[in-house]
Order: structure tokens, then C-alpha cells, then sequence
């Protein structure tokens, strides 16, 4: 038993002087391994036990136990000793400067059309106008009637119009914005009535639903000069000085006379909008006395005028909410 007893203070010997060489921690799981781990030499030793005479077993194993346990006791207090020193180099390392500015966080911004249509309202309220805005889900009477389309016109059709229950349909155009602020008020007035629309189409120049901006101007004195220049001014803000327009003459059932409106766009034309003296028709479905009163009433893609400003192509790329496009062009 006296040569198993220095064999045992041998090995604790060794495995301890192992443990305090160990510089790492995976050098240290390792060297835990060769000594305590199941194929280990202490845990040989603890097999070997079965070996002994009845009467020295039980010595034999509370004195490996014991050895077992300071090996392991110093193996922990290693590894404590390792896991401190390395978080010590990290600290050292990774010095944090608590002066310096923080990360900048990505921030958003405001979509293309959004900052056009606001530009739109904003130069029109700067020459007097009031903003007025309205339902998208309308009415029949305030979509169409009203505006004198009749019930057997085209745009009327489910091939043109959303419609919903209740008889009421999304609007497909800015234009009940005009009829329910003119309704119940006296002129002078004029206002402008930016908002989203929605028609059955879709094309790169047209989606099935899109933004419009609606202006109008009812008095006494209004003509059709005075609503061209209106336009002119608007559109070179827009657009910048060099931009021309083309005056197509056309037929609404809201205005008399009246004309389409284009712009010049990558060497062509691309239709903006339409407009045109106020039907006499329509002011008198607003309680407006058309002999005395007369105005002139326009209309035009919001969307467009945003391509137009961001050199897009197809209006899709705008409207379909991909975020690497719109941080191109926000």
C-alpha cells in the first residue's frame, strides 16, 4: 500500500504542477482531461481499487477521492484565474471612449411623393389657397353625379371604378373634394385638395392607385387666361424655368371649355393633368349661382410630377414600397 500511496502523491503532484502551467483555457479543459476526466489517470487509478484486498479498498478510496477533489478544487480555482485575466485583456483592448459620438442610427425620410404633394400644397396655399380634403370612399353623387357624368359614361363602368357596398365607390378622382367644399358656401373661394385616387389601371405610367392634386378658383372675374397662368407658374416651380406645356383641347363633363395638360419629359410629352372653366352645370348642383359666378377647375398626377423631379421611368418603383429604390430617391 506504501508504493500505491506514492504513486497516488506522485501523480497529485503532477496533475497539480500541470493545472498552474496551464496558460489557456482550453489548455487547462485539456489538462483537467488527462487527469480527472473518465479515461483520465486518477479516474485508472479509482478502477484499479477493485484489485485490492477486501480491507484496503476502503482507504485506498477515500484517499483517491481526496486527491480527486484538491485536484479539482485547484483546477476551478485555474480556471477562475484564466476566465479574470482574459476578460482583463479584452477591458484592455477594447478601451471605451465614453467622449466620443455614439453610432448614427440609419434614419428615415419622407417617400418622393409624400415631398411632392406637400411642395404642391405649400405653393398653392402660398398664392391664397385653402386646403380642403375628403373621404376616399365616396359617394356616387359626390364622384359622379354632381360632375355631371352621366349614369352611362365609361369612367362609370367596373372595367374604370372600384366599387363597394353601399353603393359608394373608392374616389377616382380629387374631384368630390371640389363638390363638397363648394357646397354650402359662398365665393369667392379657392381651394386645392391633394389626396390618393383609385382606377382599374395599370401600366409603367399608370398604377390603380395613384395621387392627385386638385385645384379650383370660383368668382366673379375667373378666366381661362388666368387658370393658364396658374399653370405655367406651377409647373416651372416644379419643374424648373425651361419646362413647356401643351394645351389639348378635350372634352369633361365638369368643365366647358376644357384641356388636357402635358409637360415636356425626356425629349416627348407626358400627360399631367386636366382642366378647364367650371361646368355652369356643376356650380349649380353646389347651390351656386352660376349667372354671377363663374371659376376654373384643373387636376393633375401627383406621382407623375414625381417622376418627373426623381428621373424614374416606371411609376411602379415608386408605388410598390421597395426600400432600396426609395432610398435611392428619397
Amino acid at each position: 500500500m506504501a508504493s500505491a500511496s506514492d504513486e497516488l502523491e506522485s501523480l497529485e503532484r503532477e496533475a497539480c504542477e500541470a493545472i498552474a502551467r496551464a496558460s489557456s483555457l482550453q489548455e487547462l479543459r485539456e489538462t483537467r482531461a488527462r487527469y480527472l476526466g473518465r479515461k483520465g489517470s486518477i479516474a485508472a487509478l479509482l478502477r484499479g481499487i477493485g484489485g485490492l484486498a477486501p480491507e484496503a479498498r476502503s482507504a485506498a478510496g477515500e484517499a483517491l477521492n481526496r486527491a480527486a477533489a484538491r485536484v479539482e478544487a485547484l483546477a476551478a480555482e485555474r480556471q477562475t484565474a484564466l476566465e479574470r485575466a482574459a476578460a482583463d485583456r479584452s477591458l484592455a483592448e477594447h478601451v471605451l471612449d465614453a467622449t466620443l459620438p455614439g453610432l448614427a442610427r440609419p434614419r428615415g425620410h419622407l417617400h418622393p411623393v409624400t415631398l411632392i404633394e406637400r411642395e404642391m400644397a405649400e405653393f398653392f396655399h402660398g398664392l391664397g389657397f385653402s386646403i380642403e380634403e375628403g373621404p376616399e370612399v365616396e359617394s356616387e353623387w359626390n364622384n359622379f353625379d354632381a360632375l355631371r357624368i352621366a349614369a352611362d359614361h365609361p369612367s362609370r363602368d367596373s372595367q374604370d371604378t372600384f366599387f363597394v357596398e353601399g353603393g359608394n365607390v373608392l374616389r377616382t378622382h380629387t374631384s368630390p373634394v371640389q363638390i363638397r367644399a363648394m357646397t354650402g358656401r359662398t365665393p369667392p373661394f379657392r381651394f386645392v385638395a391633394p389626396g390618393r385616387v383609385f382606377r382599374v389601371d395599370h401600366s409603367s405610367t399608370k398604377s390603380p392607385f395613384f395621387h392627385q392634386i386638385e385645384g379650383f378658383i370660383v368668382d366673379e372675374h375667373t378666366t381661362f387666361g388666368d387658370l393658364k397662368g396658374v399653370l405655367y407658374a406651377f409647373a416651372r416651380h416644379l419643374m424648373g424655368p425651361d419646362v413647356r406645356l401643351r394645351f389639348r383641347a378635350h372634352f369633361f363633363p365638369f368643365t366647358e371649355p376644357s384641356a388636357e395638360i402635358d409637360f415636356s419629359w425626356q425629349g416627348g410629352w407626358l400627360e399631367w393633368g386636366g382642366c378647364g372653366m367650371i361646368h355652369p352645370g356643376v356650380l349649380e348642383n353646389c347651390g351656386i349661382d352660376s349667372g354671377r359666378y363663374q371659376g376654373f377647375a384643373f387636376g393633375m398626377g401627383v406621382d407623375r410630377s414625381a417622376m418627373q423631379r426623381c428621373g424614374i421611368p416606371n411609376i411602379h418603383l415608386m408605388l410598390d414600397g421597395d426600400v432600396r429604390v426609395l432610398e435611392q430617391i428619397g
